[in-house]
């Protein structure tokens, strides 16, 4: 709790996932429609703040729970790198950035319809990762893989669901795949924006890797 209590941008972004998505998981489902990313909504009817409120609700508890715990254990150390303005832009500007992608490649999909804040979430991992590529992660608490790895999986994943997901047709998982990849990019191009010496950073964790 005391990490959180230092990253006060982390602490409120996350208890506002997990108020408005246990809200509508439990007490108003429909919310979660209401708020969902829906292009065709967006073009037809210009609702642009489906932009911004489709991060906030989520298709599930494990959805939920998988994008908060991972954001638990990136957002803070970030927080305290970036500073708190600019770690809000690197999270909202993730999110901006993977939905809009998400947007291009369904624009034409009246049925599209998806929810989570996999992109803003996408963006911090791989921010997390320009600074401390090589420091090593704990998959499923047991298994240390290093950042760069894990997050580079964590998209390619995303890109296999992706397809598979065209393959399938239909209204998917309510999962945006895309803005896992969306994010990622945007990540990695704000931070470097943001705090240009993280390429120096990133390139000297290698060149200690390989004894330079």
């Amino acid at each position: 709790m005391e990490r959180l209590l230092e990253a006060p941008i982390t602490l409120a972004l996350l208890l506002s996932n997990l108020g408005v998505s246990g809200y509508a998981l439990m007490a108003d489902p429909s919310l979660i429609r209401e708020l969902s990313f829906q292009p065709r909504r967006i073009r037809k009817h210009r609702e642009f703040y489906r932009f911004l409120t489709a991060g906030f609700v989520h298709a599930s508890g494990t959805h939920l729970a998988f994008n908060m715990i991972t954001f638990y254990f990136f957002g803070p150390l970030l927080e305290r790198i970036l500073g708190a303005g600019s770690f809000l832009i690197l999270y909202f500007g993730s999110e901006l950035a993977a939905h809009t992608l998400t947007f291009l490649f369904n624009r034409d999909d009246p049925h599209y319809s998806a929810v989570g804040a996999s992109g803003a979430v996408s963006g911090v991992v791989f921010a997390f990762c320009v600074f401390f590529p090589l420091r090593n992660l704990y998959l499923f608490f047991a298994l240390p893989i290093p950042a760069i790895l894990f997050a580079f999986g964590y998209v390619f994943g995303s890109i296999y669901a992706m397809g598979r997901s065209d393959r399938e047709g239909g209204m998917g998982d309510w999962i945006a795949h895309e803005a896992h990849v969306g994010g990622a990019i945007a990540g990695v191009v704000l931070t470097i924006l943001l705090e240009p010496r993280s390429v120096q950073v990133f390139l000297e964790s290698f060149r200690q890797l390989l004894g330079g």
